[in-house]
Formats: structure tokens, sequence, C-alpha cells
């Protein structure tokens, strides 16, 4: 009994620590740990792919899974604010899911196979500028260069393209070499960076790029969707269900192969399910 109320303590204690960070403090240190998921998913992702798993059924997977998580927290939590399902809400979903699913990952699976993990991450710093040049195209968001706020805007917008820019061509000194042991054990996650080697890289740059464009534009189209169905889990739940029927229309056509939709091993059960994890996040 005595142990249980410590760690009882101990608990509540960590608790009132958590609840004591500042809210902004927070949200920084969720988008850090998010950010350092998506990091992961890259390394992950391109281990997926090394394995043999197939571009097509790896997405279907990971939707699946995906949307049977999703599924009970949009049915419950947005039972009362969730608005009449229409024909016209249907259509919008499934082009939301053809931009922000199917596009989306499809293309950043295609680019992934013919780059690199570090590439694909560093080329990802383009989508905020992205994001807000498409909204400032459609007249989403408005840019005043009359205003601080807009000029930091378009400042930002320019050294977020330059970063990527530099990040991903520039190939400098090696400023750290591992010793022996470590290198020895990081030869496999280097070998994820150097089997892209044998790819189409021009190729690989090119589906990534269609990657960021659906990434930016699912992000600036959600926007009006959402003013008029405000059930944002729904939303994602919607899209998931026709991003999956999507996949499973084009793995259908494509993949012949029955032994693509085994598992061979628990690494490529274990890669699906991180990749679930990042779209939970």
């Amino acid at each position: 009994m005595a142990d249980n109320g410590g760690s009882g303590g101990s608990g509540g204690s960590g608790g009132r620590m958590w609840c004591s960070v500042p809210e902004k403090m927070q949200l920084h240190l969720a988008m850090l740990a998010l950010q350092f998921g998506y990091a992961g998913f890259h390394v992950v992702s391109r281990a997926a792919l090394n394995m043999g798993i197939s571009m097509l059924v790896f997405p279907v997977y990971r939707n699946i899974i995906a949307l049977l998580l999703l599924l009970p927290f949009a049915y419950f939590l947005e039972k009362k604010e969730r608005p009449a399902i229409t024909l016209n809400f249907l259509v919008q979903f499934f082009f939301l899911a053809l931009i922000g699913i199917t596009a989306n990952q499809g293309f950043y699976l295609l680019g992934l196979n013919n780059t690199s993990p570090t590439f694909a991450s560093a080329i990802q710093n383009s989508v905020p500028a992205i994001t807000f040049l498409m909204a400032a195209i459609l007249r989403i968001e408005k840019v005043r260069f009359d205003r601080k706020d807009g000029i930091s805007k378009a400042l930002g917008t320019l050294c977020c393209v330059a970063g990527a820019t530099v990040i991903t061509l520039y190939k400098g000194p090696a400023i750290y070499t591992p010793t022996p042991p470590l290198t020895n054990l990081l030869t496999y996650v280097s070998k994820l960076g150097d089997e892209a080697d044998s790819g189409n890289w021009t190729l690989g740059c090119i589906f990534l790029i269609g990657h960021c464009l659906s990434w930016s534009g699912w992000l600036v189209l959600q926007a009006p969707i959402l003013k008029k169905y405000p059930a944002r889990l729904s939303v994602t739940s919607y899209t998931c269900f026709f991003g999956l029927l999507q996949f499973l229309v084009i793995a259908g056509i494509v993949e012949r192969d029955a032994q693509a939709w085994v598992f061979h091993s628990g690494g490529e059960l274990f890669t699906i399910l991180y990749a679930v994890s990042t779209i939970m996040g």
C-alpha cells in the first residue's frame, strides 16, 4: 500500500510539474516531439521499402489502421457538433483524400524510393512556403506589405525556400567521423541513403516536389471545408476512408502479387505502426 501511494504521489507530482509549464512552452515541446516523430518516419519508411514492402500495400495498411483508430473518437466526441452529411460534402472529402492522402503519400513513397530520407526530410521544409503562397493566391490569407506581419511572412517564406535549397543541394565536408564501433552500429542506417543511388534521383526529386505540392494543397483546401463542416476528426476520418478506397483500387489494378500483402517480419509491422502514429499526430 505504501509503495502504491508513493507511486501515485510521484505521478501526481509529475503531472503538477507539467501543468506548471506555460501553455506556450507545452505547445512548443509538443511540436518538437512531433518533428522528431516525422524525422523518424523518413528513416522508418525507407527501411520499410528496403525490406521489400510494396509501395501500394504500405499506405493501404497504414490508412486501414489509422481509420480504425480514428472512427471511435470521431463518432463519439463529435456526435453533437457534426453536420448532416450530403453528397456535396462527400465529393469534397473525396477530392481532399485524392490530394491529401493518395497523391501526398503516393508521391512521397515514390520520391523516397529514388532518393534518401535526408533529402525527403529537407525538401519538406518548403511545405510552409508553398502553403503560404497557395493561400495567398487563392485569397484565403491576405498579405499586407505595409504591415510588419506581412513583411515577416514574406521574408519567412524566402528564408524557408532558401534554407530548403541549401540543405538539399549543398554537400560540404564531413564535420564528424564516428569511431569504428559506432560506424559498425550505423552501417544499416547509412545504407538507407546509399541505396538511393541506384534509383533515379531526378525522378525522385520530381515526385517529392509533387508530394510537397499535394501536402500544401491539402492544408489549404481544408480551411474552407472546415468552415462548413467544423468537425475535424470526422473530416479526417472521411478523408482517410476515401484515401483508403482510392489506394485499394490502385493496388488491386497494379499489385498482382498476393505475397505482397503478407507480413514477413515483425520489422515490417513496426514500420507500418510507426507510420500510423504520424497520421494520428
